[in-house]
């Protein structure tokens, strides 16, 4: 259903949902100024872009969005590809390829692929995540030691061997101040948790670096001020050739924003007991992202600690989020001048925690104990995240899941030869099955053969084989499909071989007990007319009533007796 959220939430609201929503909009405001600013200078751009998403994305994803609860903004997903765009395409080339994963986005949530986001497998959302995480960490080493060094690496290898030559001009005094964030971040929820400890953070140190002049690098030093005026919306003029160019990376924005989005309404689904709209969401969050980029801002998406804290104070419908908008509007333009006091020892102390929770360290040793496939995919896409590319991991761990996926049905789908003293030792599901061969009396000559499991290009080698080591040349080969719910064109190409070479052997092919899928692909195809339509079954017993028919039309008038006795 194509409807926001907050049409249906207003229908029952009151005072009391308004107090709420107020208390937890003002919250998540506090807690999202020192995030946006940390994001947006991370991602390689100026801390005011940060601040301006979070105020134009946030307050359009909770106008248009299918959660209740959902609090949009910049997120810690985002960094590194953002990152690598400033770096290659400059601040028009961000602009651009966001503004193309704002469209891509409302074409998913048009063509209602809300609910396909779900069959991305969870070790690779693990191993970009944790990926991520690294990076973040990594990215923030200069500012948390005050290293006195030049312009940091973009890669990984890159940056750390930077750090190693620029050890010895650490910085105390930064030190100082990002181990003492470090601290109240830690220690503060202790004291209370309604007043997030980021921004105690932030402000405790920022009066400190600014009482006690401290040598410390802040934002105003590196940026210089934050302007408190709204800026303008405009488009950048790139190339065709450059606009080309970054397809990809806009396609990699569009699914990390969609993942990451729903990803947070399942989450606030379960703490509230809601059931979100995810395509409406999608659409949502490409509006956000379309709109962002034309101020000036970088992607958004829903962002799940800033959700979970909404709900934790109170929130019940999409006006927190408005109202968190709102509260970062007012601080952006009335305190932005002091932003500039901000310590960037402060910030990276705030993202270093972000780091820590994002990477979820327990969630992948505990992957590491799954299944062989599972772990390789997992760190397939954590090492080339932090060694490669973001978009290269997904694309690479995407496939990789597929093609193991298609391994492991290929090998439970498996194509026997079914005999009446084989079946009565098979296990307790033939012996008491009313469809089971054992109840049936099989003619001389007719062989009947079982596929169990999906019958796709994977499993159609394995069909092959099995039916290529039939002893001797049957009069009649019965393939029962009762156990296959999938038939792809891979399959049916099979099924006509098999029926090709079977006819040159003077064997009639016939199919029995055929579900609605598979008969949906044979209907009307090539391998239905080889087959011949009076040679398809529903049951088996119709199939061997055909088989004795076909017998009965090749042998000599003593052995039809024979068979009919």
């Amino acid at each position: 259903m194509l409807v926001p959220k907050i049409l249906t939430a207003l229908e029952d609201y009151n005072r009391e949902k308004f107090l709420g929503d107020l208390v937890a909009g003002v919250i998540v405001g506090v807690v999202a100024l020192p995030l946006a600013i940390a994001f947006a200078i991370a991602s390689g751009v100026t801390p005011d872009r940060g601040l301006w998403t979070a105020i134009v994305a946030g307050f359009l994803i909770s106008l248009l969005g299918g959660s209740r609860v959902q609090i949009g903004g910049p997120t810690g997903a985002f960094v590194v590809i953002v990152y690598g765009i400033v770096q290659k395409y400059g601040i028009d080339g961000l602009t651009v390829a966001t503004l193309m994963a704002g469209v891509i986005l409302i074409g998913m949530g048009i063509a209602k692929l809300g609910t396909m986001i779900k069959f991305i497998p969870y070790p690779v959302v693990t191993g970009f995540t944790s990926g991520i995480a690294v990076i973040i960490f990594s990215g923030e080493i200069k500012d948390f030691f005050g290293l006195r060094m030049g312009t940091v690496p973009a890669d990984f290898v890159g940056k750390w061997s930077a750090y190693a030559t620029s050890a010895t001009g650490i910085t105390p005094s930064a030190i100082a101040v990002s181990s003492l964030a470090l601290a109240i971040i830690l220690i503060w929820p202790r004291v209370n948790r309604r007043i997030p400890g980021p921004f105690v953070a932030l402000i405790v140190t920022t009066l400190l670096v600014k009482l006690m002049q401290l040598p410390v690098e802040t934002i105003g030093t590196r940026f210089g001020g934050i302007s408190a005026s709204v800026p303008h919306p405009q488009l950048p003029h790139l190339s065709p050739l450059e606009i080309t160019a970054l397809v990809g990376p806009a396609f990699t924005i569009a699914l990390l924003a969609a993942v990451e989005s729903l990803l947070s309404a399942v989450v606030a689904d379960g703490m509230i007991g809601g059931r979100h709209r995810s395509n409406m969401e999608l659409i949502a969050q490409g509006v956000a992202n379309i709109a962002s980029s034309l101020f000036g801002g970088i992607p958004a998406t829903g962002a799940i600690a800033r959700t979970a804290t909404n709900i934790k104070n109170g929130a019940r419908t999409p006006v927190a989020g408005i109202i968190h908008a709102f509260t970062l509007l007012v601080i952006t333009v009335f305190a932005g001048r002091w932003a500039g006091l901000i310590p960037m020892a402060t910030l990276a102390a705030i993202l270093v925690m972000v780091s820590y929770h994002m990477c979820e360290w327990r969630t992948f040793l505990a992957e590491l104990r799954s299944p062989k496939s599972d772990v390789v995919i997992l760190l397939t896409t954590f090492l080339l995240t932090v060694f490669i590319d973001l978009t290269v991991a997904i694309s690479v761990g995407m496939v990789l899941a597929a093609f193991l996926f298609m391994k492991r049905m290929a090998e439970v789908t498996n194509v026997r030869a079914l005999k009446q003293e084989f079946e009565e030792d098979d296990g307790d599901r033939y012996v008491s099955d009313e469809n089971g061969v054992r109840l049936r009396d099989i003619p001389p000559g007719v062989e009947v053969y079982e596929i169990n499991g999906a019958f796709f290009f994977g499993a159609a080698e394995t069909f092959r084989d099995t039916l290529a080591q039939i002893a001797g040349k049957p009069k009649v080969l019965i393939i029962r499909l009762r156990d296959v719910l999938l038939l792809d064109s891979t399959g049916m190409h099979a099924l006509k071989d098999v029926v090709h070479r079977s006819r040159k052997d003077g064997t009639a092919v016939l199919l029995s007990d055929v579900h609605m899928q598979p008969l949906v692909a044979l209907t009307g195809s090539t391998v239905l007319e080889e087959i011949g339509p009076e040679n398809l079954f529903s049951n088996l017993d119709d199939a061997l009533k055909r088989a004795r028919d076909i017998l009965a039309s090749t042998l000599t008038p003593r052995r039809i007796e024979a068979i009919t006795d």
